[in-house]
Parts: structure tokens; sequence; C-alpha cells
């Protein structure tokens, strides 16, 4: 896992690694320019006209640090320090020493008027202006000069952070003074802004980059926000025993499909199998029998009683996990069996889809979801459930709350899908991409985390692997099929690739 600290704890990190390795702050700065300036080089040519812009602060020194090194590289850079109240940091200072003390240097100060230099589609502008512990819009001559960056064709490059953004909540900021990145090198940790999708505009592409934070401090350090990466969910995939049977890897029931959307059934009972289930029984109204039959055999089927809807819950002592919401539809009757599940089982159930609809329309079964559940929400289906947010951050928050109170696993859905623990804790994934955004995608992920759940993993664990799982299986699909190509069971498909990767 990669933790994501807030912007205060950040500054302490950078503090105990600074007393107990030991190191300067000025030799961390420098550490942190060189690991940029190596990734700089990675990418962009040395015909490329640079400009940077640093500002008085330590994010000015990390500019100032930069601009030096690359005109030791080669570069072709013109440096211009913003200083208007005739101030520095101590390494912003000794920093601009440092550049002065360069032959035949570029290097403007600015501290009054200033005449912007012209900006071209072939120019590189690196922005170091303001770093992650802004916590006021930006004004005046600063936001004159990011609006005027923004309207420029030049491809921009922040430093750890895009100047003017803060670092988590964005609710109070100024919109139109933020620098809009083509891509961001963020040292150390991931910001919390970067997940949220009305952050996108600013932060572009973005990577962390190991400037060598003390790991003590690192590993001591607690915070709720972390970003799964391959290898953890690696540690979690247990290889398959000699002597065992399709029953050692549980039994699932899927309450799924009705009239006109058997569909979503099927995708959600392919991919349970395909993560592993040994048993699979699907609930479904009478008529969908041919359509499952024929289309998948390997599950078994329990009938409703109704030819077109579910109505009746059937006996679940057996199965080692439950599964409703694919297809369902919002019938006043499903609304019933799904209260009398929800009163007769303590076993966790994953609601996804209609069931999530019909929770939303009778909140009063909130309170009767039973411990350790997992629901499967897109945004506007949390909305429903939750009341509406004006931002990712405000729905975050609200999903946190909303899971600690319940005592519940939420899957908010989205690019960086958030799994929000009962316990607080909010996991990242960092995998998946747009050609996901598809008919049919969320029933395969709800397969696949009750496949999952039915061999017994924990809740977090079978909603933390699941989402990876599915992520991985839709990047496999994409390079398959491409983004614009790829439908639901491209995913699925994709299931036994995405084991075999991360294994």
């Amino acid at each position: 896992m990669i933790k994501i600290f807030p912007t205060d704890k950040v500054k302490e990190l950078d503090q105990y690694t600074i007393q107990n390795e030991p190191i300067s702050s000025i030799d961390l700065v420098e550490r942190a320019s060189t690991v940029f300036v190596h990734e700089f080089c990675r990418r962009y040519s040395k015909q490329t006209r640079i400009i940077v812009f640093a500002g008085q602060g330590n994010n000015g020194a990390d500019a100032l640090a930069i601009a030096r090194l690359l005109k030791d590289e080669c570069y072709k850079v013109e440096t211009y320090l913003f200083n208007p109240t005739e101030h520095l940091s101590f390494d912003c200072e000794m920093n601009k020493q440092r550049i002065l003390g360069l032959e035949k240097v570029e290097f403007t100060e600015v501290i009054a008027d200033f005449v912007p230099p012209v900006l071209t589609d072939r120019d590189v502008v690196i922005d170091g202006l303001f770093g992650s512990g802004l916590n006021r819009p930006i004004t005046g001559g600063f936001a004159a000069m990011v609006k005027y960056i923004n309207q420029s064709d030049a491809t921009v490059v922040s430093i750890d952070i895009p100047s003017g953004l803060f670092g988590e909540n964005n609710q109070t900021n100024d919109p139109d003074s933020i620098i809009k990145a083509s891509l961001t090198l963020t040292f150390g940790f991931p910001k919390l802004a970067f997940f949220f999708p009305e952050n996108a505009q600013y932060v572009g592409e973005w990577k962390v980059l190991d400037i060598g934070i003390h790991p003590d401090i690192v590993d001591n350090t607690s915070t709720p926000y972390m970003m799964v990466e391959e290898e953890d969910i690696a540690e979690v995939l247990q290889p398959r025993e000699k002597f065992s049977h399709k029953g050692t890897y549980g039994h699932a029931l899927l309450i799924a499909g009705s009239k006109g959307k058997m569909g979503a059934a099927l995708l959600a009972a392919r991919s349970c199998l395909r993560s592993g289930t040994g048993l699979l029984t699907v609930h479904i109204p009478q008529r969908g029998e041919v359509i499952m039959q024929a289309a998948f055999p390997e599950a078994m089927i329990s009938f409703d009683p109704h030819p077109d809807y579910f109505t009746t819950v059937p006996e679940i002592a057996s199965y080692s996990a439950v599964g409703i919401g694919p297809g369902l539809g919002q019938h006043l009757e499903s609304a019933a069996a799904l209260e009398r599940l929800l009163q007769t089982t303590e076993k966790p159930v994953v609601l996804d889809a209609d069931a999530l609809n019909l929770l939303a329309s009778n909140k009063d079964l909130l309170n009767r979801i039973p411990p350790r559940s997992i629901l499967t929400p897109h945004p506007k289906e949390f909305d429903r459930i939750a009341g509406e947010s004006n931002t990712m951050y405000e729905r975050l928050k609200k999903t946190q709350a909303f899971a600690t109170e319940h005592k519940l696993c939420v899957i908010l859905k989205g690019t960086y899908t958030a799994i929000c623990t009962a316990t607080g804790n909010v996991y990242f994934n960092s995998c998946g991409n747009p050609g996901m955004a598809t008919a049919g995608s969320g029933d395969v992920l709800t397969g696949i985390i009750l496949g999952l759940l039915a061999q017994g993993a924990e809740p977090e664990t079978a909603s933390v692997a699941g989402v990876f799982l599915h992520g991985t299986a839709g990047d496999l699909a994409a390079v398959y099929r491409s983004e614009e190509s790829m439908i639901a069971g491209d995913i699925t498909d994709m299931l036994g690739k995405a084991f075999k990767q991360i294994k």
C-alpha cells in the first residue's frame, strides 16, 4: 500500500527525515530536485525551451534547484523567481544564490512589475509557484500569472502539486486560480486531491517520485487513506490446496435478473465463478430459466415463484455468501423480499444496482443491512442513499461516515474506486481504464466480489481484491480489444489472465 498523508503531516515527515537520517533541509531539496530532473529528462528532449516559475517558499526552492540541475543537463532554461515581499524561505534563498553562481544563467527576480515571456506550444513551463501547504486561494499578481500560464499553449509540469490546488478539500478554492498541468511529479506520496475527478483538469497525468523519506516515520504515521498496488493483492490470493474440492471454495447465492434484465444476472454469474468460487446458485424469475441454463450451464438455478421478478427469498442457510441486485428490478414485491432477506440473514450481503435503488427508496432498510456487508454504488447511486454532494471530496467524506456508522464496506465506484471500510479506512484502486465505463461492468464487479466472499475472504479483503482484479482484467481487455470496443463480458474473459498476472 502507498500511504496518502494529509498535507499537514507531510511537513512532519520531512522534519523527521531531516533530524533522523540526518540530512539538511537544503540537501533534501537537492535530492527531491535530482529525482524530478531524472524523470523530466526521460520525457522531454534537450531541444525543449524550459521556463521555470518559482515562488518564495519551499516549492520555489525546489524549482530553483531544478532549474540549475536542468541547466547542468544542457537544457535551455529561463528562470523567474517571484518575490514581491522580498522575503524568501531559507532553502529558496540558498538555491537563489546557487543559481546566480552559474555562468550565463537566464535568471530574473520579479519584485514589482513583470512582463511575462511569450509561451508557445513548443515550450515547457515548470510550475513551482506554490506547494501543497497552500490553504487559501491564490490572488493578485500570482493569480494573474496562473491565468496567463493556463491561457498559453505551453506544456506545464508541476512540482509536487499544481500551484493553487489544495492538497485535500478544494470546495472553497477559486477554480480560475489553479494551474492546469499536463503532468504533476509529486514527491513521496500522492496527494488526496489527485483522486477526485473535479481536480483532473489541474493535475493531468501524475507520478509519485521516491525522495527517500525516512521509513520509520512512514511506518509509524497513521492515515486512513491508502492506494492499493498489485503486490498487496498478490499477498491475499492464496494458492489452491492439492486435495481440495468444489465445496472447499464456497457456495455463492446470487439473486438477480428480471424481465428484460437477465443479461445482468448472466454477467454477474459468470464473473462469480471465474473468480474462483466452487459452486454458484442463481435465484432468478421463472422466465429466465432458458436464458440462464443455455448461456451458463455451470450455474445451478433457484426459481422465484414469480415469472418476471424477485418476490421470494430462498433458503439461504447453506450458502457461504449472498449477492443481490444486478438486473433485479424495483417492484414493490422485490422491495418487500429484500427487506425479508436483510432481516433473516446474518451473513454479509453484497448489494448492487437495483438493490441499492430499493434501499434509496426505503431508507429504513439501511439499519437492517447485516454488519460487514458490501455496497457497490456509483456516485449517483450513493447520492440517492445519502444525499447529494457538490464534490467528490464531500461525497467521499459522507461515504466514510456512512460505512463506519453502518459497519459496512462501501465501494464508491469511479476512476479511482474508493473502498471505504467499517473502520474508517479508504483504499483507492490504482488500475482500470475508461473502456470499463460500459453497461454491465458493475455487474461483473459484483460477481467477482461475491465469488471471493464465498471462498471465505473477509469483506474488506474481498472488496479491495475484487476491485483490483476487476481493474486489472479491464486493463488487459483494453489492450486486447481497445477501450472503445470493450464490453463488460471482455472483463470477465480476462479474469484468468488477471489472476495469473497478479499471482
